[in-house]
């Protein structure tokens, strides 16, 4: 094998604003492990996050991130090699396409040995732990032998694979909103995740879905994908329209998507007197709320969301059947080699979901 063929292209995070497109050593398999050939990676809001200096990422004395890393954790592939076992183990063979759970479980901690891997202890997550867990912005990648793989169909549009991880988020997040059949439910936040969840609240089928957000081709697609409200909080009252739609109590269910501290405070005041606030956001900066609203005036339900635990063969089951879609949500995508690129296009408000596919060329 040439010294070539040893390398591959990836980029490669050094620290806050700074990641380089690389050549750097492509992984080989141990036991049970797999190496697969990315298809595609998605740009995370987390990811661009974590770029611009966020604390949660960088923060204290021993940062979450340790670079040098290859970022990106909304991955797929092929599998193009299957270390001693890894076959068997994972249930997929050579030239499958398949993906791994955004997180590697340490399988010793409490919460792994109790089923709640996706609260692991030592959480590595892919694209954020050098080594041990290098993302999907490279040509190949190594899924470790504690991760958590699925198959996906072969037939699947590429762009709906590629949003497998993100809808995964999506149902968890809906799930955790316990959503009733007379509830009002309000999805603040029409990002890619608060499209895909608009998708999944509206399988749930709840008495009213409203979607709120500032940009109005974002609400266009919501209407598309089902809600049957949305309101342009730069031009409109949400608060009065929600409580004018519920009798003056609030939503049932607040689903906070935004990332963004006005979103929490607009929730906690929108919501109904023992209502269920889900938390799913990434901040990029501290909120400040009244907790008063949370116990003495409204005895709240504070739910957190955290990564789609259980939920990718539910994701790949609602993409095959149609019930979801890609459509509207991947806008662009680009090669490796154009990460500057891609990321100015993620961070903006031109795009949805922006992919990273390792050899692409436009048309292709």
């Amino acid at each position: 094998m040439t010294r070539l063929d040893r390398t591959m292209t990836a980029v490669v995070c050094h620290g806050p604003r700074d990641y380089r497109v690389e050549r750097v050593g492509k992984p080989e398999p141990g036991p049970r492990e797999i190496v697969v050939r990315i298809a595609a990676c998605g740009i995370c809001a987390g990811d661009c996050k974590c770029w611009a200096g966020a604390p949660m990422f960088w923060g204290g004395d021993s940062p979450y991130v340790k670079p040098p890393v290859i970022p990106g954790h909304e991955f797929f592939g092929t599998v193009e090699a299957l270390g001693e076992g890894a076959g068997e183990y994972h249930g997929v063979q050579i030239g499958d396409m398949a993906i791994a759970e955004q997180i590697v479980p340490c399988d010793r901690c409490r919460f792994c040995r109790s089923g709640q891997y996706w609260m692991c202890e030592v959480h590595n997550i892919f694209g954020f732990q050098r080594q041990v867990a290098d993302g999907g912005i490279a040509e190949y990648m190594l899924y470790p032998a504690t991760s958590i793989v699925h198959k996906i169909p072969a037939d699947m549009p590429l762009e709906d694979a590629a949003i497998i991880e993100p809808l995964s988020c999506a149902i968890h997040t809906v799930n955790r909103g316990d959503i009733q059949l007379d509830d009002v439910v309000v999805i603040a936040g029409a990002g890619p995740l608060g499209l895909l969840m608009t998708q999944v609240a509206r399988l749930k089928t709840p008495k009213k879905l409203i979607v709120i957000d500032m940009v109005d081709e974002r609400l266009a697609l919501a209407r598309r994908y089902g809600a049957d409200l949305v309101i342009n909080p730069g031009r409109e009252d949400a608060d009065a329209i929600v409580r004018g739609l519920t009798g003056g109590y609030g939503c049932d269910v607040y689903i906070e998507n935004t990332g963004h501290p006005s979103g929490v405070t607009q929730g906690l005041k929108m919501i109904r007197k023992l209502g269920r606030f889900v938390e799913f956001s990434v901040f990029g900066s501290e909120t400040t709320a009244d907790w008063s609203i949370i116990g003495d005036r409204k005895e709240l339900d504070i739910r957190g969301a955290h990564l789609g635990p259980y939920c990718y063969p539910i994701a790949i089951d609602l993409l095959s059947r149609g019930l979801v879609t890609s459509q509207g949500i991947v806008t662009h995508s680009y090669a490796l080699e154009d990460w500057d690129e891609a990321l100015k296009m993620a961070v903006s408000l031109d795009s949805i979901k922006v992919l990273m596919r390792p050899g692409y060329r436009p048309n292709t």
